[in-house]
């Protein structure tokens, strides 16, 4: 197996970063939407720590109407994501999207393992103050739909999609509803 260049990358020195993405930034179409310079490093496994929804505060995402995804340490679990290699300046525009001005994310540093066992320092996100909530069924589908396309463990998919959603059946911005169909033509075609 060649290598992803993850593990040739000691931290965020340089003019790149690496960030562990395990929401919506796990499906390419969604990251490069704000951070055009993200490139697939590799899967990565963060230990002890869980995948939950939740509403910042408890107000429902206008984004995603659901909760949204965050991690909290968690003895024994495990969240599996994307490591993406970013140039430094999409920092403020990955920082933007994911609320770090507002409060309803925290930067956080964490060391993740590669599936081949490399142990690599990224940047990711905790919610803070929030309320646990469903998703809707589209931001299911766009975390499914990035866990699927770029091969996340297949038992750790069905997890994924075994998460119920809430019953939001309404739009959502129309450039995610285009992301999802195309998606959706893409994952279905094989």
């Amino acid at each position: 197996m060649a290598s992803s260049g993850c593990e040739d990358h000691a931290g965020q020195e340089g003019e790149t970063f690496l960030y562990f993405a395990y929401g919506s930034n796990l499906l390419t179409e969604r990251i490069h939407l704000r951070n055009p310079s993200a490139v697939f490093c590799c899967v990565a496994r963060l230990q002890d720590f869980k995948l939950d929804f939740g509403n910042f505060q408890g107000k429902t995402s206008e984004r995603w109407h659901g909760g949204i995804a965050t991690i909290f340490q968690s003895p024994g679990d495990e969240v599996w994501g994307v490591v993406w290699k970013m140039n430094k300046s999409n920092l403020s525009s990955l920082d933007e999207q994911e609320g770090v001005k507002s409060g309803v994310y925290v930067v956080i540093e964490i060391k993740v393992s590669t599936q081949e066992g490399k142990e690599i320092t990224c940047r990711s996100y905790l919610m803070t103050n929030y309320e646990s909530a469903p998703p809707s069924p589209q931001y299911k589908k766009v975390i499914c739909m990035g866990a699927k396309e770029n091969g996340l463990p297949l038992e750790y998919q069905e997890k994924l999609k075994a998460i119920e959603p809430n019953d939001y059946k309404g739009k959502i911005s129309d450039e995610m509803e285009e992301i999802i169909k195309k998606g959706e033509s893409k994952l279905y075609r094989t």
